[in-house]
């Protein structure tokens, strides 16, 4: 399971969470619901990263989410043991590599599908994903099977490149918004590049967009740093573009 070091370090944000936890289909989520009218019947799977619905930061994209009117659910794949969010911090103790035997795409999958499905039974009838770094595979994987209807990426890790995203164009019928920056080791240049020339010039009769946020690094849209101005710039507009996104297509 490959990361990189970004996929391990940033920010903690402040201010209040306003969702709540729910148990969905045995697995714990926490929930965003808009306060003004919604689609009941459709919603936003929020699939986060290493930190975990746990970390503040990933509640306070849900709750807002939530304010923009998507029903949203972030998951808690990780059965309630994320990276804690200290060990962000530098000269960190926390032992990576056990934490990574234990919660491989084998042991975390089964709780996105419990929740899908406990949701459809529920009368959620339509799907969008977010997914940020370890997320974005969960958010491929369902395209492809095209459980889904709308996909959105940003910073992505453990992706096969250019196999996923070959494999995405030919079966998928999800529109795919990717959110990518200008230094990161999961998805680089070279990547950017390769989705561009898969999806690109209509290549996709879905729909497909990548936005480019320069001066920000892998973590961005999750665990920037605020005070950074093109990296708060990069936090906003990745969240600007996948709220216009889902609306568009969900």
């Amino acid at each position: 399971m490959s990361f990189c070091d970004d996929c391990f370090k940033g920010v903690t944000h402040e201010g209040t969470p306003k969702g709540k936890w729910e148990k969905i289909g045995g697995i714990d989520c926490y929930v965003g619901t808009p306060s003004v009218d919604y689609p009941k019947d459709k919603a936003l799977l929020f699939l986060p990263d290493v930190f975990g619905m746990q970390l503040i930061n990933n509640k306070l994209l849900v709750d807002d989410f939530a304010a923009n009117g998507i029903l949203t659910f972030g998951l808690d794949y990780f059965f309630g043991e994320p990276i804690p969010a200290d060990a962000m911090q530098s000269g960190s103790a926390f032992d990576r590599d056990a934490w990574k035997e234990k919660h491989g795409y084998e042991h975390t999958r089964p709780a996105v599908d419990a929740v899908i499905a406990a949701l459809k039974e529920k009368g959620i009838k339509a799907f969008g994903t977010t997914g940020y770094c370890f997320g974005a595979p969960f958010a491929v994987s369902l395209a492809i099977e095209n459980v889904t209807k709308v996909t959105i990426v940003s910073h992505p890790s453990r992706l096969k490149v250019p196999e996923d995203l070959e494999k995405y164009r030919s079966v998928s019928k999800a529109p795919l918004l990717i959110n990518s920056c200008e230094e990161d080791a999961m998805f680089p240049a070279e990547a950017q590049a390769k989705a561009d020339e898969i999806f690109g010039n209509g290549k996709f009769a879905p729909g497909y967009k990548r936005e480019y946020f320069p001066g920000c690094r892998h973590g961005f849209a999750v665990r920037g740093d605020m005070s950074d101005p093109k990296v708060k710039a990069g936090k906003e507009g990745s969240f600007k573009s996948t709220v216009e996104w889902i609306k568009m297509y969900l």
